[in-house]
């Protein structure tokens, strides 16, 4: 443990005679790795994050607060919007430990993460703890001996305008979310919410698809010819296509409007017809080089990485997600091998610098090294210099191979190191070249191609490192097109000339890549919130992946039409991008918290405020604000977003359900229709089963198509219908009474192991047909062997080494950090029971009142101790769980008393704004 660790090393410092140093980090991961480094006569603990926060329900409100008007948003919006700060039930045990290390400490450095957050958690800890020893703010931004010890000396006091800040961002995200999300409750759909840069977020995923559904294809079709430079000339074929016909340019792609109509008359549109006809009437021309134009060719490099572009590169390099991305570099930067990973900056310090230069000149030579150091600046509005970009961390820079690392950590860091070296090495250089050619066709027309290449003749940079592209077929930096060394006049027959349709396509959907690109294009949000909010509307089921496209439900669809009807502010990219400038203003004290946070409350002169707007709603219509016609007003087809999903329905009110995996774009009137005659719900009678006498029925439902039996109306409460879902080879329009007897068998008992006397069935899953043997399964080839396998058969799979990996396991929901205890990586996933959290030795299924969002690593830990504690007692006899069971209710009973306690000593200490500078203003004294 991290805290076992740090009181051994102040132990040996206390025998010596030197004072002790108390030093809090954010996770138990970093202070082992701290702990390192300081060695004797410090004691370094973690916080596990966040020690306190506003309230997140009913329950963590002090009952001397319950019962104000302002008391569930946890903001006293009366009296300058104070904020009313309670720690969580799972951090109290924590906080007592650290007071209690506190007790032994001559000094104490709040060693938290060098942004605002870590800046409002040292803050916290500082107003939570009350030392009366001195108190100093300790900040790195790499995980190394020299950063460590350099920090301890440079330490500084806690800046109050970062704490201003990171409070009044996070009142403005309660108060946009506790008074928004109510309204979406009752005019959409219960639970669901609203958040300041999340709804913008969302906003812009569902304008996208706004723009794919109005969109109209448009054909049109060009010509490219195979010309011959001769013999001796390399490459001797080369391809060149038509851009002109009589002087007017053909008609591409971008002439094209949204509507399918060209934007301007200049232009030459070929069909088909013409096309084919010209390409025919060019076949026998000569075609003439008119002009070459040849100039050089120079690639700068890339700015070393900051947050949003490792975000985006890692999405298209690696395939990772951001929230994997971040979660993957926080390992890294816990473990030393990279700088802070939250940063909107790209300078590089003078060591990294050097660093990056002289493995530059080791491993590709001076030749790839410019005469000066490159430095970068940040185009990132408000960026914060002061910080560093995503680099490998130390004086000297560890290759991939030498760092040790394995699997995801492996390709990131490689990804950050290949990215940190190239920044440093020289321009890529090169030649491109452009050839004008003309041809006169048989029928009388001047047309002119074109064909262009590029060579490079020193890759410099490129070597190390060539940057990702959103759109599969742009073309990458390094790519080369050599074409022949020809000269004006020269007459080049063609070898083939092809005419070739196309079809504009719709704006592309956004990635995480694409999304996190256009959010810091607009200025919207900060960088290191990206993930979890890319997160988040996709763990609400606004939006969901297809492949790495987001498409947005149509549930989105109805929220943001509710937004943009009646908090258009809102939700206006403008405001939400001004409202960061804002929150700057407040971080670098030119603007004052209460301020801000009354012109957005309360309103400012002319503009509205949050309060009128939740207030004076007027009539809002629920069912039109869900309600979306299918292929324009006059289809007769609209589409409805209802409690359990969207359903289309047609003028006669007659329903079907949606997939849940259509994209919006993709309902068209005709697959309405389609839906409308197989709707989710409707019965197709097939007969009565042979065995029961059972009605049996075929049905469309919400996960696909299936049978069941109709249970009579006295048949018992918890009496269940036989079920199974269609096999892919079925259709549910003609579908029989002998298929729905088969599924219904399903699953199917193929016989006993002899050996060990486990019955053996044939089943249908989720993944395809499978065989199941206690707890062993064994994957089936084809659907049919369900219903013929044979014993013999089936222990002949089973008598085979079982194939693992075949498919892999699920990812975890969230990963949380290092367990404190057996210091193996803690995450949470799905279990057949409900989601468990595991260290890989031991799991611990979630309690009642945790939750996989809100869940903490300290909560984790708790579970997990538990559980190993509990472990053993599990298996004995069912008399020894009594005891076990009344522990628990007292531990319970001894906790609540405790909360009682605390939360009164919390309100106690809680008063008006004014105590509450006084208490920073101390924290600036005894610091």
């Amino acid at each position: 443990m991290a805290g076992a660790t740090g009181t051994k090393a102040a132990a040996a410092g206390s025998s010596s005679g030197g004072g002790r140093r108390l030093v809090i980090v954010e996770s138990p991961k970093k202070a082992r790795m701290i702990a390192g480094f300081l060695g004797a006569g410090y004691v370094v603990e973690s916080s596990f994050g966040h020690i306190r926060d506003l309230p997140k329900g009913a329950d963590e409100i002090p009952a001397k607060y319950k019962g104000l008007p302002w008391a569930r948003l946890g903001v006293n919006i009366e009296d300058h919007f104070d904020p009313l700060y309670v720690v969580p039930a799972d951090k109290k045990a924590q906080i007592r430990k650290l007071k209690d290390l506190l007790k032994d400490a001559d000094e104490l450095f709040l060693a938290t993460d060098e942004d605002r957050e870590g800046e409002a958690i040292a803050w916290h800890l500082l107003d939570e703890l009350k030392p009366k020893v001195p108190v100093k703010r300790m900040v790195f931004h790499e995980i190394t001996p020299k950063a460590i010890q350099d920090a301890v000396g440079a330490a500084r006091d806690i800046n109050e305008s970062l704490v201003d800040a990171q409070e009044a961002r996070r009142i403005l995200d309660r108060l946009y979310g506790y008074e928004v999300s109510p309204v979406l409750w009752k005019k959409v759909m219960p639970k669901l919410s609203a958040g300041r840069v999340q709804s913008v977020a969302i906003r812009m995923v569902v304008d996208r698809e706004r723009d794919r559904i109005a969109f109209r294809t448009a054909s049109y079709w060009d010509l490219d010819a195979k010309l011959d430079a001769g013999e001796g000339k390399t490459p001797r074929i080369f391809p060149s296509r038509l851009v002109s016909v009589d002087s007017r340019r053909v008609a591409q792609g971008r002439d094209f409007a949204s509507t399918g109509e060209l934007k301007s008359g200049t232009t030459v549109h070929l069909d088909e017809s013409t096309a084919t006809a010209l390409a025919a009437a060019l076949r026998d021309s000569t075609f003439k080089v008119r002009s070459i134009e040849s100039k050089p060719y120079t690639r700068k490099p890339y700015a070393p990485f900051r947050t949003t572009t490792l975000q985006q590169e890692a999405g298209r390099k690696l395939n990772m997600s951001a929230s994997q991305t971040m979660q993957i570099a926080q390992r890294l930067y816990e473990n030393g091998n990279i700088t802070y990973m939250r940063t909107d900056s790209v300078t590089l310090s003078d060591t990294a610098i050097t660093a990056a230069r002289a493995q530059v000149r080791e491993l590709y030579g001076a030749s790839y090294l410019p005469d000066k150091p490159r430095v970068y600046t940040s185009k990132v509005k408000n960026a914060q210099e002061a910080h560093e970009a995503i680099r490998p961390a130390g004086e000297n820079f560890q290759t991939p191979a030498q760092t040790g690392l394995s699997g995801a950590e492996y390709r990131l860091y490689e990804l950050i190191w290949m990215r940190t070296i190239a920044s440093q090495m020289k321009d890529a250089a090169g030649n491109s070249v452009s050839i004008k050619i003309d041809a006169k066709a048989s029928t009388g027309e001047n047309c002119e191609f074109t064909s262009s290449g590029r060579v490079i003749t020193f890759h410099g940079f490129l070597k190390a490192y060539v940057e990702g592209a959103d759109d599969p077929s742009a073309e990458t930096d390094d790519r080369e097109t050599q074409i022949p060394d020809v000269s004006e006049g020269d007459l080049l027959p063609a070898t083939e000339v092809l005419a070739s349709g196309h079809e504009t396509k719709p704006p592309a959907r956004f990635t995480e890549a694409t999304l996190i690109a256009q959010l810091e294009e607009r200025e919207i949000g900060r960088p290191s919130t990206y993930a979890s909010i890319l997160g988040t509307i996709q763990a609400r089921g606004y939006v969901y992946k297809k492949g790495t496209a987001l498409v947005p439900a149509w549930l989105a669809f109805a929220v943001v039409r509710l937004l943009e009807q009646h908090f258009t502010r809102l939700v206006d990219y403008t405001f939400t991008a001004s409202m960061e400038d804002i929150l700057d203003e407040v971080a670098a004290g030119n603007l004052q918290r209460e301020g801000v946070l009354g012109g957005f409350y309360f309103g400012d002169g002319d503009t509205e405020g949050l309060q009128s707007m939740v207030t004076d709603l007027g009539d809002i219509d629920a069912r039109e604000m869900s309600t979306f016609p299918v292929g324009g007003d006059d289809s007769g087809v609209v589409v409805r977003v209802g409690r359990y999903g969207p359903y289309v329905e047609d003028k006669d009110e007659r329903r079907a359900n949606v997939p849940e995996d259509l994209p919006p774009d993709e309902l068209t009137v005709e697959k309405a229709q389609e839906l409308l005659e197989q709707p989710s719900g409707v019965e197709h009678e097939l007969g009565n089963a042979p065995d029961t006498g059972l009605k049996v029925v075929a049905k469309a439902g919400r996960f696909g198509p299936y049978v069941t039996e109709v249970l009579p109306e006295d048949a018992p409460k918890g009496a269940k219908p036989r079920t199974g879902s269609l096999l892919k080879s079925m259709q549910l329009d003609s579908i029989g009474l002998d298929d729905a007897m088969k599924l219904l068998s399903l699953p199917r008992v193929v016989g006993k192991d002899p050996e060990s006397g486990d019955e053996i069935t044939a089943q249908n899953g989720r993944y395809g047909p499978y065989l199941k043997k206690g707890t062993d399964s064994r994957s089936l080839t084809s659907e049919d062997q369900m219903f013929e396998i044979t014993l013999e058969e089936a222990l002949k799979i089973y008598s085979e080494p079982k194939q693992r990996g075949r498919r892999a396991a699920a990812p975890p929901l969230k990963e949380l950090g290092e367990d404190p205890e057996s210091g193996q990586p803690v995450v949470v996933k799905e279990g057949r029971f409900g989601p468990y959290v595991t260290d890989g030795e031991t799991n611990a299924t979630l309690r009642k009142d945790d939750s996989v969002e809100t869940i903490s690593l300290l909560r984790a830990a708790e579970l997990l101790a538990d559980k190993r504690a509990r472990g053993p007692v599990k298996k004995k006899a069912p008399a020894k769980k009594a005891p076990a069971k009344k522990t628990a209710a007292k531990k319970t009973a001894a906790k609540k008393t405790a909360a009682k306690k605390t939360a009164a000593k919390k309100t106690a200490a809680k008063k008006a704004p004014a105590k509450k500078t006084a208490a920073k203003k101390t924290a600036a004294k005894k610091s």
